[in-house]
This record gives structure tokens, sequence and C-alpha cells, in this order.
């Protein structure tokens, strides 16, 4: 218990130093907000060029599937991605300071990756959720059914996303810089997940590889239960598929650590 309580009180206090950039999330919400009526504004040219098609998912859905992504755009992986503190931590052998802690490294920055995407996620989904349900066509979800399992579903996927963010920024026991893996996720992410396009409106043949891949759990499993696009008795299958993949993610960095601390010299006097 006693362990536990330090990993919260370290979750804690990076939550809350997070919260004090307000400056940076308001400017944040402006950028997003632009984005988001570009994409939007891309989504309806493409469905009024699509008449006789029939569309895996309704032009409202896929508006509002579009403004989640934006109010939660923070929580994705590759918004701090290594952490930046512990590349610095690495590369400068401070990272030694980091090991005299009587607490597990691994669970260490698995708290620290989690208040990394909550909180700069709580400054700016309230105010996009505040100007885009009653003004940019944002609709709420249809019942509170579909409402609960999108909450459910966010914790999960907020405890998958920061599973693998801790399993990327592990390794840089091995890279130290972290700039090449820090260029390879962002793409992979915000087109696997459903961040750029709803995973949806791809081609029938990707979507069992989407469906069976990580990265579905982090944006549309979530956002497709929100709108009802998938029912709510869809969600024990959801939280199954991101339990699996966090189990996996934890066991993986966990693994990438321990090796990793084997080989670790501290140089520096």
């Amino acid at each position: 218990m006693s362990a536990l309580l330090a990993y919260w009180a370290v979750f804690r206090a990076r939550f809350r130093a997070l919260l004090q950039y307000r400056a940076a999330a308001a400017a944040g919400f402006g950028t997003q907000l632009f984005w988001g009526l570009i994409k939007v504004m891309v989504l309806e040219a493409f469905y009024a060029n699509a008449p006789g098609a029939r569309p895996p998912m309704a032009l409202g859905q896929a508006v509002t599937y579009t403004w989640l992504g934006q109010a939660f755009f923070q929580l994705m992986p590759f918004s701090t991605n290594p952490d930046p503190e512990v590349r610095e931590l690495i590369r400068t052998g401070a990272v030694g300071y980091e090991l005299s802690r009587p607490l597990d490294l691994h669970t260490l920055w698995l708290a620290r990756a989690l208040a990394a995407r909550v909180a700069p996620t709580v400054l700016r989904a309230v105010p996009m959720f505040a100007v885009a349900v009653p003004l940019l066509g944002m609709s709420l979800p249809p019942s509170l059914a579909a409402a609960g399992a999108w909450a459910a579903a966010m914790v999960f996927a907020a405890a998958l996303v920061a599973a693998f963010a801790t399993a990327v920024t592990s390794t840089m026991l091995w890279t130290t810089s972290g700039d090449g893996i820090a260029r390879i996720v962002p793409s992979l992410v915000l087109i696997a997940s459903g961040m750029v396009v709803p995973l949806p409106l791809f081609p029938s043949w990707m979507q069992p590889w989407l469906d069976a891949l990580p990265f579905r759990g982090m944006v549309d499993a979530p956002f497709r239960l929100y709108l009802g696009h998938l029912p709510a008795r869809a969600l024990p299958g959801v939280l199954l598929h991101q339990a699996l993949w966090t189990a996996a993610f934890v066991a993986l960095g966990r693994a990438m650590v321990a090796r990793g601390l084997r080989r670790l010299v501290v140089q520096g006097g």
C-alpha cells in the first residue's frame, strides 16, 4: 500500500505541475480548433462528392468524431514521447538519482506518463466541448449507456496510452537520444488510431488489421462508443482489447527496463 501511495504522489505532483501551463493550453486549444475546422470542411467535401455511396459512418458522426479527436489530442502517446525529462535524465546520467529512490523505475515512469497525458487533456478537452457542442456541430452521446461506455473506455484508453508511451520511453536506455523513435511513432499512431481519418472510413480489407492493433483502443473504439456507432453492449470486448494490449506493453516496458539497467553505466564524477 505504501508503494502505491508513493506512485500516486508522483502522479499527483506531475499532474499539478502540468496544470500550471494554462497559456500553453490556451494556445493549443486555438490551434486544435483551427485544425478541427479544416478537417470538418475536408470531411464535408468528401461526403458531398460521394452522393451515391453508402458511408460506413454518417457525416454528423464523422464531424463529432473529429471534434473528439481535437479534444483528446493531448492524450495521444506522441504528444510528449519519449518523455523529454526522462530523455534528459538518461542523456546526462542523472537517471542514477532515479535509481537511488526506493521505487520501481518502470512504474515511476508509467505514473509520470499517465499524468503527462491526463493533465493537458483536462485543460483542453473542457473548452473544446464548451465550444464545439453548441457552435460547431459536435453532438452529445445519444444515451446514458453510450456516455457511460465511452467514459469507461476512455479510462482504459488512458492506461493503454501511458503503457505504450512508457514502453517507447524505455527504448532510450539503448538509443539515448530518442530522436528516431520520436519521429516514427507519431505517424504510426496518428493513422492507425483514427486521429487523422475515422477508422470506419478505411477500406474494408484493412479493418481486421486495424481492429487487431492496439491503437484502435486509444481513439477509435472509445469515440465510436460515444457516438453510438458501437453499441454499449460492445464495451466488454473493447475493454478486453485495451486491457490485453495494456498488459502487453507493461510487460514489454518492464522487460526492456530490467534488461537496460543491467547494462547501464552512468559516467561522470
